[in-house]
């Protein structure tokens, strides 16, 4: 009986979607976020908006698909997921705002209650929030759905501590890199609960990338450091595909 239990914890194991969570993790998903602020920025404002809008929704649909049609965690499969929930969450922020007049502290409210919402029928459908349990399917959208309001929420408040607010880019990075740390320094000095930790830490993770790479890529007299949106793209996209390659060679971490 035993013996099955424990075939069953590693058929499992073997199954899981998602990555460990180790200092590559967080590297990684940084990058990734700053990346898809400045990868929007650029399409948005140098090609056709409606063009690339559809093109990197479908491009996003893609990599969702090819994501949950893998048995188990791919570095290939699950981060590009992540990049095309980077680049296309922030067109869903910014569309909301800029075609569709919405403020963005309205924005900012409207996805917290929806994350808020999300992460509640997740508890309640699965009885757990840890990423630890993502092999089946229900979980992964579960998953997948919150990644993607996440990144929304993350993009409509970090423009509203930086427009709204008028803090500006490089203050609202460092704000937000306070928030960030909190849950991580609660966790490991005061016993904050694991699934917690990570997911304020996660959520936090969008605000303090795309602030940065705002700050790089605005120009001077918008408080930006001007070095555009497609250089800071070109350089933040060779810096995670150098992670991703590093990944996917080494399997630091492959859950299995």
């Amino acid at each position: 009986m035993s013996k099955n239990i424990t075939n069953l914890l590693i058929n499992e194991d073997n199954l899981l979607k998602v990555p460990k969570i180790t200092i590559y993790f967080w590297i990684a998903k940084l990058l990734s976020t700053a990346m898809g602020e400045a990868t929007s920025d650029y399409l948005v404002f140098h090609t056709n908006p409606y063009l690339a809008v559809i093109t990197c929704g479908l491009i996003f649909a893609v990599s969702i698909w090819l994501q949950m049609k893998s048995n188990r965690y791919f570095a290939h499969y699950y981060w590009f997921a992540v990049i095309m929930v980077s680049v296309f969450g922030t067109q869903i922020a910014d569309v909301i705002h800029v075609v569709l007049g919405v403020p963005y502290s309205f924005s900012t409210l409207f996805f917290l209650v929806s994350l808020i919402l999300t992460l509640a029928a997740w508890k309640y459908k699965e009885k757990t929030l840890s990423i630890h349990s993502i092999y089946t399917p229900r979980r992964e959208a579960f998953y997948w759905a919150t990644i993607v309001i996440t990144f929304a929420l993350g993009t409509a408040a970090g423009d509203m501590s930086a427009f709204t607010l008028n803090l500006g880019y490089f203050e609202s990075g460092l704000l937000f890199a306070v928030i960030f740390s909190i849950p991580i320094i609660a966790y490991f000095m005061f016993d904050l609960n694991e699934i917690a930790a990570f997911w304020i830490a996660y959520i936090m993770t969008r605000p303090l990338g795309a602030s940065f790479a705002d700050w790089a890529d605005k120009p001077t007299k918008f408080g930006g450091l001007g070095f555009g949106s497609f250089t800071v793209s070109l350089v933040l996209t060779a810096a995670i595909l150098m992670v991703i390659i590093f990944l996917i060679v080494y399997k630091i971490d492959d859950p299995g």
